[in-house]
């Protein structure tokens, strides 16, 4: 297990209400935690010197103000979300992941910030598909990028993926980055966490 905290800070993407989980998933309850965007943030917490969540409103009584990015846009966009974070940290390097992810192992973080180099304007998970949003990206580099897509009214993750320098990092079990999308996927994860404390 990585015990040292990362030189970099991490953004939590929480989110809106979900067309297919039919509701706010970053509100369910998981694991021991009251909601799965506390669970994935008291994990996270301290692997990272400085931990936020981003977010269209506060709906997270846990948390300093300081370390909530609001996005003031009424777009729901993974896209419009990371522009606010760009721009939030200017030219910092900084790791993304999103709060329907809860199953990520530290120790697959910290293999993917280390493989980042100078090199890379991104660097992410991969299994059998890319996980957009699990990796380190290049704030300044990204957010110029971004901007472009916004004039263009392009909002996929994955058409910024492409424009970038991009590095991926392949990962083999694909439980570890199930992603949060239906209420069975949600079942699911919590079944896992229930056997298994090795997602911390």
């Amino acid at each position: 297990m990585h015990q040292k905290p990362f030189d970099i800070p991490c953004v939590i993407l929480s989110g809106g209400k979900s067309s297919r989980m039919e509701e706010d998933k970053s509100l369910l309850p998981f694991s021991t935690s009251d909601s799965l965007i506390q669970f994935q943030y008291n994990r996270l917490k301290p692997f990272f010197k400085k931990l936020y969540i981003s977010s269209k409103i506060n709906k997270f009584p846990f948390l300093n103000k300081e370390y909530l990015l609001l996005d003031e846009s009424e777009v729901y966009s993974p896209i419009i979300a990371l522009n606010t974070v760009f721009n939030f940290f200017k030219d910092e390097t900084v790791f993304i992941i999103t709060v329907d992810t809860p199953l990520v192992k530290i120790n697959s973080l910290a293999k993917i910030i280390e493989e980042k180099t100078k090199e890379n304007d991104i660097c992410i998970a991969r299994t059998k598909t890319n996980h957009n949003l699990c990796g380190v990206f290049e704030s300044k580099a990204c957010r110029d990028k971004i901007e472009e897509m916004l004039k263009k009214d392009i909002h996929k993750v994955g058409f910024l993926l492409n424009q970038m320098k991009t590095k991926t990092i392949k990962f083999l079990d694909e439980d570890e980055f199930i992603n949060l999308n239906k209420k069975e996927d949600y079942y699911r994860a919590k079944l896992i966490i229930s056997e298994t404390n090795n997602y911390h």
